[in-house]
């Protein structure tokens, strides 16, 4: 018997944090695709661009800046969040971001 080792008793790694959101991830050399000017949810679902959300896992929506150097297109877009550079490039093109 006797007492667990301390050692035995504290975990090998760091810790999981189970309040981490995990967001579906547009990019905006993906938008250059599509001929469209908006964007939000529904219309990134629809052209495959995220998969679709379950009723049970609602995640949000990232706009993240991969790709952004040759994006040059003016977009309306509405998502649940905004990297810095992705909303400062989407703005500089004379488009608009909402966060929703």
């Amino acid at each position: 018997g006797g007492q667990m080792p301390l050692q035995r008793r504290v975990p090998k790694r760091g810790f999981t944090n189970i309040f981490k959101k995990q967001y579906r991830i547009v990019n905006l050399k993906q938008l250059l695709a599509f001929e469209d000017e908006e964007f939000d949810i529904e219309k990134f679902e629809a052209l495959n661009l995220i998969r679709k959300a379950k009723a049970r896992e609602k995640a949000p929506v990232k706009v993240l800046a991969k790709g952004a150097e040759e994006f040059n297109k003016k977009v309306k877009i509405k998502a649940n969040a905004f990297s810095k550079t992705a909303k400062e490039i989407i703005e500089k093109n004379g488009g608009s971001v909402e966060v929703i």
